[in-house]
């Protein structure tokens, strides 16, 4: 299914009906302040096993990453020091993905990883669908290395490639192509291991 959400003002009825598709543990195609990604709820252990399985990504082995709505509450899911934090805020909202050690509110199926991903994208649709679902969300890319790009970029074409295999797909216009730039936060020698869209303030 395919929903048209105006990024500067998400329609409350369309974000609803998104939401209740993350709470019933379903697997949603939304834009992002980089590249369309698939998510789901991040706490719904069922639904974040069935995306792993999707993407071929094995949760043991593979970081995972959870769009958060903002900072706040960031000590829910990871272990931040103060420099962490206060180099997350002056890129955040914004193209990051940093990674830092998972706390224990996480889900088992996180904890077998010693790290998680944190994203604050600046992106109106994606936040709002967390703000209402009162849980992050778990994000992985849709591009492949191998994709036409308009099959990553196009929410039509992103629709009929993928159609068969989540439950929705929000068309928020065209996309980018650049991915986030990650940024290692598991100690406090702050290193970018992937230079992406993002340029990172000290």
């Amino acid at each position: 299914m395919l929903i048209k959400i105006y990024p500067d003002n998400p329609n409350p009825k369309e974000i609803e009906k998104v939401v209740t598709v993350l709470r019933d543990g379903g697997l949603v195609i939304y834009p992002t302040d980089t590249i369309y990604a698939i998510g789901c709820d991040a706490l719904n252990v069922r639904a974040v096993e069935r995306i792993c399985k999707l993407k071929g990504v094995n949760p043991q082995k593979s970081n995972l990453s959870i769009i958060c709505y903002d900072l706040a509450n960031l000590s829910e899911y990871a272990k931040v020091s103060n420099s962490a934090f206060k180099l997350m805020k002056k890129n955040l909202p914004g193209p990051f993905t940093f990674i830092l050690p998972t706390s224990s509110s996480l889900p088992k199926i996180y904890k077998n990883r010693k790290e998680v991903g944190i994203r604050v994208p600046d992106s109106s649709i994606v936040r709002t669908l967390v703000q209402e679902l009162g849980n992050p969300i778990l994000t992985m890319s849709i591009r492949d290395d191998d994709d036409i790009k308009e099959y990553s970029t196009d929410p039509e074409l992103i629709e009929e490639k993928y159609e068969s295999i989540v439950d929705m797909v929000i068309d928020g216009g065209y996309g980018g192509f650049d991915p986030s730039t990650v940024v290692d936060c598991t100690t406090d020698d702050f290193q970018i291991i992937r230079q992406g869209k993002g340029e990172l303030s000290y």
